[in-house]
């Protein structure tokens, strides 16, 4: 007996939902699917970022340099881009809402143990198993919106998704103060805690529209996928192999390399700021070190409306998501500038919860622009190959790279590399839009 039956892609159902009630049926399903999402990656971001927000607790208590907050940081950031691209490609073969749910329940179980030692090495390790559980969650949710909604609300409802991110950034900011208050300050306790929660939500879940007897979203909408040479591809699933579809759709398409590229050096600007604003804001701009811990759940917490907006802005512009994109990081450049060279503490501020939009803006649209480069049966892929080099890459540079070079050389020499990051993916953004724009007359074309 298959142990891991259960999170093979369910059959469509025999019995199909009375044309008269579908679009009705489509709605609240629709809800329950992005309800699911929303709060079972909120589970996802708790579990993930506990190790950041208690970095300066740990390092006090274990006796930990910055440049072993920034390895074992790191581990996670190695595990977790290859856990997604391999992950990604197996979500598009399962059933994406126990595939959600079960690594979920995977992090809070191995989050136990990570609360239950010292060693740095042991640390390194655990966070290297939790990558992999943790690599589960984005290509599943995505594949979900994917499956559900049209191009025509899917900046919309990608974007509220999104904020899972952030919402989940300030959840976890929030049980560790609970935790704090609760067991007296106990490293562990904060830990366990995290699990608890992350635990009970990842009982939600959801599936694909065929699985409950409605049509594909493409059949209910009319839509088709244009890809890089001006291909339309329609199907929510497909008989190929795991491999054939990487290579043909993800591999051999310019596009999703360049979007990928773009979101890698965005990553390495949001971790590159997030990932040390406790340990920057108290060492370099004499902030208290509990505030500055608590900037880290403000700052993802204050992207929320921004990044539904333009991500409204996206779908109100017929999809021209990469023009957003640029607009945003114009402006993040402009944000960096101010919050690496301010001493006012309110300016400083201001500018971080700025960035907060114009960083996770940008990176909530190219997510959605590399599903909507590729058919709905390798989303799955498209995640988890943009998650290799979002995290190997850019939250590697932003972690182990950037905290080596600030024990060196002092924080101004994390600027640098920031600068350099907003930079290209500048140039990448102009790229796309033009190489989109190509693909659509094509397509037109071709008609």
């Amino acid at each position: 007996m298959n142990p891991f039956k259960f999170l093979m892609a369910a059959p469509d159902a025999t019995q199909k939902v009375p044309q008269e009630k579908i679009a009705a049926t489509y709605k609240w399903r629709q809800a329950g699917v992005l309800f699911s999402a929303v709060v079972g990656y909120i589970g996802y971001y708790i579990i993930r970022l506990i190790f950041t927000t208690e970095q300066n607790d740990i390092m006090k208590a274990y006796h930990f340099t910055t440049a072993d907050i920034g390895l074992v940081l790191a581990c996670f950031g190695v595990g977790y881009g290859i856990s997604k691209l391999f992950m990604g490609a197996l979500s598009d073969k399962s059933n994406p809402r126990y595939y959600l749910a079960a690594g979920l329940m995977g992090s809070a179980i191995l989050n136990l143990f990570l609360g239950s030692t010292r060693n740095l090495y042991v640390m390194m390790f655990l966070m290297i198993l939790i990558s992999v559980t943790q690599g589960m969650g984005a290509p599943a949710a995505q594949k979900l919106i994917q499956l559900w909604w049209g191009k025509k609300w899917r900046g919309t409802v990608y974007a509220v998704w999104s904020s899972a991110h952030n919402a989940g950034a300030f959840a976890c900011v929030a049980i560790v103060e609970f935790s704090i208050l609760m067991f007296s300050h106990s490293i562990a306790a904060i830990f366990y805690t995290a699990s608890a929660v992350s635990a009970i939500i990842a009982i939600l879940g959801a599936d694909r529209p065929a699985t409950v007897g409605l049509p594909s979203i493409a059949e209910y909408t009319g839509e088709v996928t244009v890809l890089k040479d001006g291909e339309t591809v329609e199907g929510d699933t497909t008989q190929q192999s795991i491999w054939f579809v990487f290579r043909h759709y993800i591999l051999n398409n310019k596009i999703v390399w360049a979007i990928t590229l773009t979101s890698m050096s965005l990553y390495l600007v949001r971790y590159g700021v997030m990932s040390w604003i406790p340990s920057y804001l108290h060492q370099f701009k004499g902030f208290d070190a509990s505030w500055a811990k608590w900037l880290v759940g403000i700052f993802e917490l204050a992207a929320v409306p921004g990044v539904i907006i333009l991500g409204a802005v996206s779908d109100f512009l017929k999809g021209k998501r990469a023009l957003v994109c640029i607009v945003s990081v114009l402006a993040l450049i402009g944000c960096l500038t101010v919050y690496f060279i301010a001493t006012n503490h309110t300016v400083i501020v201001v500018a971080l919860i700025l960035m907060s939009t114009l960083i996770y803006a940008p990176l909530t649209l190219v997510g959605l622009m590399v599903n909507e480069a590729v058919p709905n049966f390798a989303v799955g892929s498209s995640t988890g190959f943009m998650g290799f080099f979002q995290y190997l890459v850019g939250e590697v540079a932003a972690t182990a790279l950037i905290g080596i070079l600030v024990a060196h050389f002092g924080w101004t020499a994390s600027n640098t590399v920031l600068y350099s990051a907003a930079g290209l993916a500048f140039v990448l953004l102009i790229l796309i839009m033009i190489w989109q724009k190509q693909a659509l007359n094509k397509a037109k074309r071709d008609k």
